[in-house]
Order: C-alpha cells, then structure tokens, then sequence
C-alpha cells in the first residue's frame, strides 16, 4: 500500500508524498503524488492514473481531508499523471486543474469540463494556493510538448514532474536518494529516451540552477535534496538525450 510522508512544513504550509507502492502489479509505473497543504485547503500534483486512485485516497485521508483538495497541478496528459480527474471530482465537483494550454481539450477526455480546468501559458503563471503563491516553470519537451514543473519560492521545493524521475527496483525503497552515483543507473535510460530536446534540457538546468532548490521531487522514484539537486542537474545537463542518445539501424 502507498503512505503519506511529510517533507515539508511551517506553520500551515507543508508538502507531503505519497510515496511508491511496492505490492503494486509489475506491469504499472510506480508514481509519487505530492500534497501541498495551506489553511487548510490541498493541492494535488500530478494525482495519478484512475487504477491507482484508491490506494492514493486511502493514503490521502489518513491525514488530510479529501473533500478540502481544492486545486490539482496537472504537469502534462499522460494517463499516469492525471487520468483520475473523473474520481476527484466525485470527491469535490468544485476543483480546478491547472495544466498547460496545449492539454485543455484533451484531458476532458479523462473527466471534468471546460469549467474544470485552468490554462497555463508556456512561459508559466502564478498559482496562489490559499496563503501561498507558487509558480508553474516551462519544462516543455521533458518529455511532453507542453510540460511544466511546479516551483514553491517559500518552501524551495520544485516538483519536477518526470525530470529526474527514476525507475525502481522493489528492493530500492529510500524516499530520499543517499547514493547519487548508484542511483544514475535507475534514471540514465529513462531520461535517455523520454527527454526529447537538447534544447530544453539546456534551458531548463539553466532556469532550475538560477531558482536553487533545497529539494527536488520527480513524479517516479526518489527526491533529491540537499546537494544533490545541483548533482542532478549538473549530471542531466551532459547526459545525451532524445535523437542524439538513440542508436537505429541506417537505412
């Protein structure tokens, strides 16, 4: 079963993760749902695909009130990231979803309306959440089109999406990463094939190195904290990705 872990608080702003699920069924990605709590009231990144919404409410609720989340922070489409829209709007008809433009008459395909969901531009947008004010940063074509991450300046945590995200084995259950060179070998093939531009590799580690975050939490596998944020970065700005790391046959 998933559990809720806090990383973050002060006073009543704090960040938790529902963290990896190990008796989860193989053929599903692992993910991480991140709750950011403010006077009271939730906003859910990336809340997960439909399969796996009852072991994420049932984790959710052991702290937190479902009916109080109020707005979801969509980082793309996938099915993985967002495709349990329908069942939180059974839970509360009045949330909002934020989520790039490009998405905004794909994702009522998962559930909700028109009403439902929030346009970001590609340059980003300010999100206030109750008593905080967040920021939505252009991570696009790492890896969808229209992608971003969520920045919290008070906290200085930024939810990264599927950049540094991590694939697991069962026996790897640390939620923060402690060997950062034992860890490349969970992500190096992940960010090989799904990151798609050099371009926006380059222009995001520029952008993350300027913001300077103490932790880093990717939407698969474990945060990264402390030093090695700016390990991740340094590490993702050399690494071949997309075109360039792909190997085919010449015709």
């Amino acid at each position: 079963m998933k559990k809720i872990q806090t990383i973050y608080s002060d006073n009543d702003h704090k960040w938790s993760v529902i963290a990896r699920d190990p008796s989860k069924p193989n053929w599903l990605i692992d993910t991480n749902e991140y709750l950011i709590e403010s006077d009271g009231m939730g906003l859910l990144t990336d809340p997960g695909g439909s399969e796996i919404f009852p072991e994420v409410f049932s984790a959710l609720v052991d702290v937190f009130p479902a009916s109080q989340i109020k707005n979801i922070f969509a980082s793309h489409q996938d099915p993985d990231i967002v495709s349990s829209i329908s069942l939180w709007l059974e839970v509360n008809p009045s949330i909002r979803c934020y989520v790039s433009w490009l998405w905004t008459g794909f994702l009522p395909h998962f559930g909700g309306n028109a009403d439902t969901f929030i346009p970001m531009p590609d340059e980003g947008m300010e999100i206030v959440h109750q008593n905080i004010k967040l920021r939505s940063i252009p991570a696009h074509f790492l890896h969808s089109a229209g992608n971003l991450n969520l920045w919290d300046p008070e906290a200085k945590i930024l939810f990264s999406g599927d950049v540094g995200a991590a694939l697991l084995p069962l026996d790897e259950t640390d939620l923060i990463v402690k060997d950062f060179d034992k860890h490349i070998r969970f992500m190096e093939k992940f960010h090989k094939r799904w990151m798609a531009s050099e371009q926006a590799k380059v222009a995001w580690c520029e952008r993350i190195s300027h913001l300077k975050p103490d932790m880093l939490c990717p939407q698969h596998g474990s945060v990264f904290q402390g030093p090695d944020v700016e390990r991740f970065i340094n590490w993702f700005s050399e690494l071949k990705i997309g075109m360039d790391a792909l190997e085919l046959p010449k015709p």
